[in-house]
């Protein structure tokens, strides 16, 4: 990577924006560059944001991004892998907080970790689905494909699926989808079952799976449409294993390794998988001596073993990623009242993300006095390096056009009181459509 191609993806970018463009862009560099930024407006005060503070709110409630452009633009520079080695993409999705903002429309109930015991571990807020290149060995530097908000009448497996069929068409290679237990379901699988991608899910242990039925035998009667029963967490309904491997992690885990091919579930019988068991045996000290985890496979050919563990720990950097857009790049922090402001917000902030991969080829690091040398840089520290680049590599937003001052509003106008919406409580099963009488 050279200046070249960040200054070929800037341009790109500068080109989604249909609306408002100048001022999205300069807030782009401003969040860029403005490290020590603690909340939203003090993202005006950085030399890369050429106009006044209201017009940082004023962007993203006038303006526009074109997401179906976008998604081509982060496709088309993605990062590709070695030789010899696949694509991993990870998707997950992760809640905004908003539980007082009773002006914003489609809030839901979302899942909230570490509340004091007693307590209901919900808020209210978004949900929003990302998908993600992940890097080699697990740490924030993740490369964002695609984000995209979670309505109230949606669930994060149909806007995973919805991602998925619009990125996979525009990659350059067949990639490997990683994610946790939550897509591991039947609708899952069957609407990734046309996108040129392969799957390697986790699954809950007590998920049960079906072999393949028994040749017909021509009796009367309807054949078996499965075969015998296959549950994880009931050993005897095993058997032996078509793949084993032991062998041991980069920690010296011993690890046992056994897959067990041909395998569906029972709403999705025409869809064959494998079930991949992992059993790692830790340390004499630990509060659990053997630890066993289930991952499901759905590819064109097997994955071999090995790959398994260090595979789906490449999934971990999601975690990292989303710590450090809402940590430094101030996801979360802009009180913007409408999803479809957050949503142009989410896009500029997957944007300077993107810029921080690519400008870590530059080997630009600016490293604070305690912060070791030795390893490798962070995107934080990337990022207090950029000022002088983005200097050097200007931007393609138009200089400010003076204005005259705004006359205000008329003597005795009034304003309304903003609209309160309700939380949208999603239901936990689909409803019953009353059959049509005879």
């Amino acid at each position: 990577m050279n200046f070249n191609t960040l200054q070929q993806f800037r341009q790109q970018f500068y080109g989604c924006l249909t609306r408002a463009a100048d001022a999205l862009f300069n807030t782009a560099d401003a969040l860029l560059t403005e490290t020590q930024a603690q909340s939203f407006p003090e993202l005006s005060l950085s030399p890369f944001f050429e106009r006044q503070w209201p017009s940082l709110y004023e962007a993203f409630e006038d303006g526009h991004i074109d997401q179906e452009r976008l998604r081509g633009v982060f496709a088309s520079h993605a990062p590709q892998p070695k030789d010899g080695e696949r694509m991993w993409l990870g998707i997950d999705a992760t809640r905004i907080e908003r539980p007082e903002a009773h002006t914003s429309k489609d809030r839901t109930v979302v899942y909230k970790p570490n509340l004091p015991r007693n307590t209901k571990p919900i808020t209210y807020g978004w949900q929003f689905s990302t998908l993600e290149v992940l890097p080699d060995q697990p740490s924030s530097w993740t490369y964002i494909l695609d984000q995209q908000r979670i309505g109230s009448t949606q669930t994060a497996v149909q806007v995973a699926v919805e991602q998925m069929r619009a990125i996979a068409p525009l990659l350059q290679c067949r990639p490997i989808l990683t994610s946790d237990r939550y897509y591991s379901c039947v609708p899952f699988l069957v609407g990734m079952k046309e996108v040129q991608a392969d799957k390697l899910l986790r699954v809950k242990r007590n998920r049960v799976f079906y072999r393949r039925p028994p040749v017909p035998t021509g009796k009367r009667g309807a054949p078996r449409k499965h075969g015998d029963r296959f549950q994880c967490c009931d050993p005897c309904t095993h058997g032996t294993p078509d793949e084993t491997w032991q062998g041991k992690d980069e920690k010296g885990t011993s690890l046992h390794v056994s897959a067990w091919h041909q395998l569906h579930l029972r709403q999705a019988a025409d869809i064959e998988v494998s079930l991949i068991r992992v059993v790692c045996e830790t340390a004499p000290p630990s509060r659990r001596t053997e630890r066993e985890s289930w991952f499901l496979w759905d590819g064109q050919e097997p994955l071999p073993l090995p790959q398994v563990c260090p595979g789906y720990r490449r999934r971990y950097s999601m975690e990292h990623g989303y710590r450090f857009k809402k940590q430094e790049l101030l996801w979360e922090h802009p009180h913007l009242r409408t999803p479809q402001q957050f949503e142009r917000w989410s896009h500029i902030v997957a944007f300077v993300h993107n810029q921080l991969v690519f400008a870590r080829s530059l080997e630009q690091v600016k490293l604070r006095p305690w912060e070791s040398r030795e390893r490798q840089p962070t995107p934080q520290q990337v990022r207090r390096a950029l000022t002088p680049i983005i200097a050097q590599l200007g931007t393609p937003a138009k200089a400010p056009k003076p204005r005259g001052k705004s006359k205000g509003r008329l003597k005795g106008t009034t304003l309304a009181p903003a609209t309160r919406y309700d939380v949208v409580r999603k239901p936990k099963t689909r409803p019953k459509t009353a059959s049509p009488k005879p």
